[in-house]
């Protein structure tokens, strides 16, 4: 019985590193560069966080489909965080390997003592998704950001074994600032689905310039906050972290340099990015 309970949660961690692995991102998901010990944990949080993202989506669905599919989500993070039981089938709208993820992140949230707080966070930012399509101001875009992407750097430094305030800190201004490269980046993606999150956009072209510059300053000064986390850990981790925030920086310097146009164009990088950061990482700490 105990060998066969292993066996499924073995499957479960598998299940969840295919599809960390079969997903585009712009930064590494559960890459080779992460410490293998923190691999299966850190697929099986990306694959929970993907699902819910997903179910936030237009898609086809109404919103309140939408939500029940999220309130479901929570159900099943509440059920594993505090028993190992498995919890019921795939529902309808739920992907497939629901079970799995379940699987999975219940033994991680249980053996890595992982604050269920801020996956439900996570859900909230993914709720919220579903009926708020602009951001007037910047506080509450920093909200947002706060419970939709600061969560997952404190779980991963968590899964790591690190629990520090400070660490804490300089992480949540890297996650802020990879979040608001991603909105950046996708400006063109989004209007096309009337959402927007650039606060302080004007109806003309010298205001919307001068929204994007404040907001591609305001993304820089959050990544130069957040570096000193990428020299603070040990081992293979704080080389995962370089490379992502290498991975942002260079696409929020691909933002830049289309400056209006990327009202009209998706920056993203390509083949002929990779020596840059592997130059950028190789050295590393002679960099500003």
């Amino acid at each position: 019985m105990v060998a066969s309970r292993a066996a499924a949660i073995d499957a479960a961690y598998a299940s969840c590193v295919r599809q960390a692995r079969g997903h585009y991102e712009n930064f590494p998901v559960a890459s080779l560069l992460l410490p293998p010990r923190m691999r299966r944990d850190v697929a099986a949080v990306y694959a929970f966080a993907r699902a819910a993202d997903d179910f936030a989506d237009e898609g086809d669905r109404s919103v309140e489909e939408r939500h029940r599919l999220l309130d479901g989500w929570l159900r099943r993070l509440q059920h594993a965080a505090s028993s190992d039981e498995e919890g019921p089938d795939a529902r309808p709208g739920e992907p497939s390997n629901a079970v799995a993820i379940f699987l999975a992140l219940g033994a991680t949230i249980r053996r890595r003592r992982l604050p269920v707080a801020l996956f439900e966070d996570l859900l909230s930012a993914f709720r919220q998704d579903v009926t708020q399509t602009r951001y007037d101001d910047w506080p509450d875009l920093l909200d947002y950001c706060r419970r939709s992407a600061n969560p997952v750097g404190r779980l991963v430094l968590r899964i790591a074994g690190y629990r520090d305030a400070q660490l804490d800190a300089w992480s949540d201004a890297v996650c802020t600032a990879l979040q608001l490269t991603n909105f950046w980046q996708d400006l063109s993606v989004d209007l096309a689905r009337g959402r927007c999150y650039l606060p302080g956009r004007g109806s003309h072209d010298e205001s919307v310039i001068a929204a994007l510059a404040v907001a591609v300053n305001r993304t820089r000064a959050l990544f130069d906050a957040g570096r000193p986390l990428c020299d603070a850990v040990r081992g293979r981790l704080r080389y995962e972290l370089r490379a992502t925030w290498l991975g942002g920086v260079r696409v929020l310097e691909r933002v830049e340099r289309l400056n209006l146009d990327a009202f009209h164009k998706r920056p993203a990088l390509g083949l002929l990015d990779a020596p840059l950061l592997a130059a950028r990482l190789l050295v590393w700490s002679s960099l500003p």
